[in-house]
């Protein structure tokens, strides 16, 4: 390995890799969100070109269990293994003396038994009854209904190391459901509400599941569809509604089989059970083929949990609010709503299934929640809503507006660079206007704006600041658990990802074909996973023998310590001229210069150049699929540009006459992307708008990752078409 050497305050290994520690402690010049208090303390980032030599994967792990084997649910079962995907397995406890110091490895179990302990009669949950008025449960309620639910699935036939799947909208039930598996000894196992039955056999089958847990009749249908293929699945749970078919059980029936039964044979199987153990599977998206299933352990999730919310200066002294309405089925949603929540005695608000198609609103101003995290997508909505709310003011209000956004942004940037001291025009328009929004978006008591999955666009951002909210992005996957950087409102960039937990490590496997200084992004600490069940080969791919996880990213680190995401080496386009493009940069570039864009895919790989496939923004039907309509800004924008009403993308696409204006309008738009790329052979020549929006399960994946090698198949006619006349 080379030497490393410091430049700009980052370990910069000069021939194969860089690696970036988490900082000590927080830094706290600037807490970014004048709703938010921190202290002031200074603080560095440790990075030391010694790290390349400490080897954290043989690091002295906490005392493991010499003896019988039956001291859990907290002990530490010997192993020597740094990965396993044998569903029964276990993996060396990863990391170093201090992270275990600073938080002791502890089940999930031992987990919700502390927050049942600590804070019993505090609200953990609130959700509307039948007749929309709201009801509370307590921690103590919490654990004792979780243990209701271990027991009827330990009768129901659950088995030690097998699943209970669950597929459905966020609800007690699914809180319930996932720990109840985790509390009886076998895995929780989300399934995406958007799957189609074939999709559901393959994580029935993967985790030989022997509970399906639905939400109601639609989900129910898809199981029954494929339940005489899956020999091992004995019991089916429907838990809104009453089931129609009598060898469904209802989720009454469930609580009643649970209180009858005693707590001898759940309490012997807790104390079976190991933090170095897996207690859930995550579904990758399976935006490259069928989704893998990712083994967490114990310890990945509760230290994961912990770490993040001591970054963030979260504590159970002050009582947090969250809603819940991402899906469960996703690792950001499972570790914020439910782990985080436990870790610091949180109160979690669930929204109504809706919440995705404009409901969510509404319970945002309800539930007034201190934490709010959204991925790319909802941001981009509330962006749109918000902006469509402007162009309905006029005169002083406007000027008013206008002047406040200024007003914000120059705070935010001082603050940046050093100086966050507020102005009395700051405050006065923070008064005037900003506290107003906030109330209005239900985010008058938020302190943490956060959005994770996918990045997050530089104008969505900046819009935001410019109304005294300041998102703080997260990266991280299913095989990190979650987070494995956070960006700090302590020591702020606009640009970048965050930083690496504290705890955790992060390195660059440096390629000259990546760009100066950018590397594939390698993770390691407690929170990577134990492997993929039963796939050793996928997990050796991508698991090193020091305990990397290879991400797939490519990404650089900035003199702060900040990560940046800059492409996935899967995705680079090697152009026939051997340039490298990150095509995901240029896309979102793309989409700011042309908001009524939508979606955006870049085609060159092998080719003499740059093409792009793009689509216009539609509204979407109640299932959450694009229709053929166009939202209300893009009618107005093809009106202006073509000077005839637009109703449709078919209006466009249909007439060549207005679509030839529209064209040359986006040509406009390409030719300002044209002019800042780095290079000539980083210009777009060719773009085609598309009939059709992308839909999840078709070209976007379940988080709304893009599907490339589908849009490539699906669309491959046109693509063809741009190098027809010049050849490839």
């Amino acid at each position: 390995m080379a030497d490393g050497v410091t430049v700009n305050g980052y370990t910069h290994e000069t021939e194969t890799s860089s690696v970036n520690k988490s900082p000590k402690t927080a830094p706290a010049p600037w807490n970014g969100n004048s709703n938010v208090q921190t202290d002031q303390s200074k603080t560095a980032v440790t990075k030391s070109s010694e790290i390349e030599k400490e080897d954290k994967s043989t690091a002295t792990p906490p005392k493991v269990d010499q003896g019988d084997g039956n001291q859990g649910p907290d002990q530490i079962l010997p192993s020597n293994d740094l990965w396993t995907s044998s569903a029964g397995g276990r993996v060396k406890v990863r990391g170093d003396e201090e992270s275990f110091k600073s938080q002791p490895p502890l089940s999930v179990p031992g987990l919700v038994k502390k927050a049942a302990s600590l804070y019993p009669n505090r609200v953990a949950f609130l959700h509307k009854d039948a007749h929309g008025s709201w009801i509370e449960t307590t921690f103590k309620q919490y654990e004792q209904d979780v243990r209701t639910v271990a027991k009827a699935f330990i009768k129901l036939g659950l088995e030690r190391y097998n699943s209970v799947c669950i597929i459905g909208f966020n609800s007690i039930e699914w809180f319930y459901s996932d720990l109840g598996a985790i509390f009886a000894g076998g895995f929780a196992a989300g399934i995406y509400t958007t799957n189609g039955p074939e999709a559901c056999f393959h994580c029935l089958e993967s985790s030989n599941a022997n509970i399906c847990v639905v939400e109601d009749e639609k989900q129910l249908e898809k199981i029954k569809e494929v339940k005489n293929r899956l020999p091992l699945l004995k019991t089916i749970i429907q838990y809104s509604g009453k089931p129609k078919d009598p060898d469904v059980l209802s989720w009454e029936d469930v609580m009643r089989i649970g209180k009858e039964e005693s707590d001898d044979k759940l309490n012997a199987i807790l104390k079976t059970i190991a933090v170095n153990e897996c207690c859930t599977l995550v579904y990758t998206s399976g935006t490259e083929g069928k989704s893998k299933a990712v083994m967490l352990s114990h310890d990945n999730l509760t230290w994961d949990a912990y770490s993040v919310t001591k970054f963030l200066n979260l504590s159970a002294e002050v009582e947090e609010v969250i809603v819940s309405y991402l899906p469960l089925s996703h690792v950001a949603a499972q570790l914020m709503d439910i782990y985080c929540t436990l870790t610091v005695c949180a109160k979690t608000v669930f929204a109504d299934k809706d919440a995705l198609k404009g409901t969510l609103k509404n319970t945002l101003v309800e539930a007034r929640p201190t934490i709010f995290l959204g991925v790319p997508r909802v941001w981009e909505k509330m962006h749109e809503a918000l902006l469509s709310f402007g162009k309905q003011s006029s005169g002083l209000k406007k000027m008013l507006a206008s002047w406040a956004k200024m007003a914000s942004l120059q705070y935010h940037e001082n603050a940046i660079n050093g100086n966050a001291s507020e102005s009395y025009r700051f405050k006065f328009y923070k008064w005037l206007v900003f506290d107003r929004i906030k109330q209005r978006m239900g985010f008058d008591r938020c302190k943490i704006y956060a959005s994770g999955a996918a990045p997050l666009s530089m104008d969505v951002k900046k819009y935001f600041m410019s109304l005294d909210i300041v998102i703080i992005e997260v990266f991280g996957m299913s095989e990190s658990g979650g987070p494995h950087t956070c960006a700090s409102y302590n020591k702020y960039n606009i640009t970048g990802v965050g930083l690496t937990i504290p705890g955790a490590e992060t390195k660059l496997d440096i390629k000259e074909e990546y760009g100066p200084d950018q590397g594939e992004i390698c993770m390691r600490g407690r929170n990577v996973f134990m492997g993929y069940l039963n796939e050793p080969e996928k997990t050796k791919q991508t698991l090193d023998e020091e305990g990397w996880l290879h991400s797939g990213d490519i990404g650089k680190i900035d003199e702060l310590g900040y990560l940046h995401i800059t492409g996935r080496s899967k995705e680079l386009l090697i152009t026939a001229g051997g340039e490298n493009v990150a095509p995901v940069a240029i896309e979102q570039l793309v989409k700011s210069e042309i908001p009524e864009i939508s979606n955006a895919v870049l085609i060159g790989d092998r080719r003499k150049f740059l093409s792009i496939l793009l689509t216009l923004r539609t509204e979407v039907d109640s299932e959450g699929k694009p229709t053929d309509v166009l939202v209300k800004d893009v009618k107005s924008w093809c009106e202006k540009i073509t000077g005839e009403s637009c109703e449709t993308v078919s209006d466009i696409v249909n007439n060549s006459d207005r679509l030839k204006k529209v064209s040359d309008e986006i040509q406009e738009g390409i030719n300002r992307v044209n002019k800042k790329a780095v290079s000539r052979a980083q210009n777009i020549q060719k773009f085609s708008i598309l009939p059709a929006d992308f839909s999840i399960d078709d070209e976007l994946g379940p988080t709304l990752k893009l599907k490339r090698n589908v849009v490539y198949k699906k669309y491959a006619d046109v693509i063809e078409d741009f190098y027809r006349e010049t050849g490839k």
